[in-house]
């Protein structure tokens, strides 16, 4: 079987094990009070180019619902995209976490929300103490349909979140894709573009089980320390997820693997354009292919993942790190060949 399911099926980065193995030695002081956590906020700060507070968790999930819950109070609302991951993948994790604040869905093309739509849906909202009160922004980057936020996009979207009162999380499970999509740095797709808050993932691109949660508004921290302790995510053996965020950024390793998971889903996608629902810009492609060229694809041993509504002949694909690229040159030529038919 060949797996374009998900970046969670791949394995471990060797870097990043070696890391885990290097921590194992001896002991060290837990819940965080070890040489490997110390090192997260300067090493992170000068990644970002900003002063930050960091906050390693084990899941995207937690980074995402406790990020959101220091944000948002229970009668608040978040505005985000109908497709974002928080709406789709996290069982009412985020409502969960703030003890019911609400969200609010946008639809808009590729997944992405505009000034516009967000202006739109504000002034949609009456306001009044028997309504939710708007209090964050929530944005994927990458998209759940693998397109990319530019820093142009990011800053006019944040300055309008900002100019009626929101503060702005950004959900970055796929942020290393973005990143090296786009090549420029870091902070130009948070700091400097207006993000409060970040869920920086590693575990899709080669990390054992390490998220992040980076406060870029040091202001915003408040409670949070509680919050991850009372959601279990204050581990005894921090040293373990820390190394792995350590080994994540050093070198530049997070880029590369990012760098080699999108150029092999571009390959993929230009073998057969006019089939793509949305353009390859990260590390998922999206097909239009039709239930017959579905079965076939499966009966030639790819895994992948139906999208879109039931029967709708939609696919998606995702490239790992990981993935073999005698694996991805088969796919083009399967693909290829279907397109013939």
């Amino acid at each position: 079987m060949m797996y374009f399911k998900s970046d969670n099926t791949a394995a471990v980065a060797p870097e990043i094990m070696a890391a885990l193995h290097e921590a194992n030695q001896g002991f060290a002081l837990a819940y965080g009070d070890d040489p490997w956590s110390a090192q997260l906020q300067e090493r992170f700060s000068a990644l970002f180019d900003h002063e930050v507070r960091v906050f390693p968790v084990a899941t995207g999930t937690a980074a995402n619902a406790l990020a959101l819950a220091t944000l948002v109070p229970p009668w608040g609302a978040i505005l985000t995209h109908e497709e974002s991951h928080i709406v789709r993948d996290e069982c009412g994790a985020p409502e969960f976490m703030t003890h019911g604040a609400r969200l609010l869905l946008e639809a808009e093309p590729g997944a992405k929300i505009t000034p516009v739509g967000l202006h739109r849906a504000l002034d949609a909202l009456p306001l009044s103490v028997h309504t939710v009160q708007p209090r964050a922004l929530s944005i994927t980057q990458a998209t759940e349909l693998g397109t990319v936020y530019s820093p142009d996009e990011l800053r006019a979207l944040t300055s309008a979140a900002h100019e009626r009162g929101l503060r702005v999380h950004m959900d970055g499970a796929r942020f290393a894709n973005a990143v090296a999509h786009l090549g420029c740095t870091p902070a130009d797709l948070t700091a400097r573009a207006g993000v409060d808050v970040l869920s920086f993932g590693a575990t899709k691109n080669g990390a054992m089980a390490a998220e992040a949660v980076i406060f870029f508004n040091q202001d915003l921290v408040a409670d949070f320390e509680f919050r991850r302790k009372r959601a279990a995510h204050l581990f005894s053996k921090m040293r373990f997820l820390s190394a792995q965020l350590l080994a994540y950024i050093d070198n530049n390793l997070w880029l590369k693997l990012a760098a080699r998971a999108n150029a092999m889903a571009a390959e993929i996608g230009a073998a057969v354009p006019s089939r793509l629902l949305q353009p390859v810009q990260a590390n998922e492609i999206f097909l239009r292919l039709g239930e017959q060229k579905i079965k076939q694809l499966r009966e030639a041993g790819f895994a992948f993942y139906d999208w879109g509504s039931a029967r709708s002949g939609e696919a998606r694909f995702v490239v790992s790190w990981h993935q073999d690229p005698k694996e991805v040159e088969t796919l083009v030529q399967s693909l290829r060949a279907l397109e013939s038919e």
